[in-house]
């Protein structure tokens, strides 16, 4: 009897393997930020499958609300809702919009976010005068770490190293508005020692001008262990990458509309990117194949700016 059990047991095991990995939950799908009405700067987080279908306001509050980041099912923005305009806190939800509840009162910049721990620990970038510090908050927003990363400015932290290292957009002076700037991205210890340049735009490239990104918000290819980023180059913004040692750099992507902010499915086989012409005048949201390049316009002209993308697991 007891062997029949077991038997059983491994039998109804192995079943239920093999439904979890067909289990519709673990599949993907997007969010992304949308300028619903700019009469009263209205922005909404969207969600959408893979292929463009079902579109969803998933936000749907009459204010500023902005999504960079998600991690496993759980999808983080900012918002400003009831409070001062553009004065941000950081919200939770899902795929769905479902149960929006609010993790940190603590007040954000704009900026890109990660996790490390399983999703425990959460790097931000608080609004500071002092620009070059981020926070490291636990699941309940308390804040467990300071990272001071010792440059006039700092953004858009991403773990990488098992969360052992930090790689951030950072600046030669306070914000774009004062010449010098110069963006570039580091990466630095988790606390605050080998601080070390990682990209370095050419020299005689004045294609980003002042405000244009020279390198924008990094993110982890999950398992080549690169960083990508937008920059404008040659004319064009185009994604880069750069290896964790800064010893390799290459241009990552050949397409003929400028690329911003993007993203990469947990598995790396799939690479979302925001798209957009020369003047600007509609942004998209794109879904390229990382291994094929087959690259395909997920969204349509309802909305001019469609930006950020960032993969989540739905329920």
């Amino acid at each position: 009897m007891i062997r029949v059990i077991t038997f059983l047991g491994i039998i109804l095991f192995l079943l239920s393997c093999k439904t979890d990995k067909h289990n519709p939950r673990l599949e993907l799908g997007l969010v992304y930020n949308v300028l619903l009405d700019p009469d009263i700067d209205n922005y909404e987080v969207f969600s959408m499958e893979l292929d463009g279908s079902g579109k969803k306001n998933i936000t749907d509050h009459h204010n500023v609300e902005w999504t960079y980041y998600s991690y496993k099912d759980t999808l983080y923005f900012i918002s400003d809702r009831g409070s001062c305009k553009r004065c941000y806190s950081l919200y939770k939800s899902n795929f769905n919009g479902e149960n929006i509840q609010k993790v940190s009162d603590l007040e954000l910049a704009d900026s890109w976010m990660s996790t490390r721990n399983n999703g425990a620990e959460l790097i931000v970038k608080p609004k500071l005068i002092d620009e070059s510090t981020f926070y490291v908050l636990n699941r309940n927003g308390k804040i467990i770490k300071r990272l001071d990363t010792g440059l006039p400015f700092a953004a858009d932290p991403l773990f990488v190293n098992d969360g052992e290292q930090v790689v951030f957009r950072g600046g030669q002076t306070k914000s774009k508005r004062i010449q010098g700037f110069n963006e570039e991205l580091y990466i630095i210890d988790l606390n605050g020692k080998n601080r070390k340049q990682l990209t370095h735009y050419p020299e005689k490239d004045t294609s980003a001008a002042q405000y244009g990104y020279r390198a924008g918000a990094p993110r982890l290819h999950p398992t080549e262990n690169f960083v990508s980023y937008q920059s404008k180059q040659n004319g064009k913004y185009s994604l880069y990458a750069v290896s964790l040692d800064g010893n390799d750099h290459w241009k990552l992507t050949e397409n003929t509309q400028n690329e911003g902010w993007h993203d990469w499915s947990p598995d790396g086989k799939w690479l979302a990117i925001e798209l957009f012409d020369n003047e600007q005048s509609q942004f998209h949201i794109g879904l390229m194949n990382w291994e094929t390049k087959d690259l395909k316009i997920l969204t349509d002209d309802s909305f001019k700016f469609q930006q950020a993308p960032n993969f989540i697991y739905k329920k």
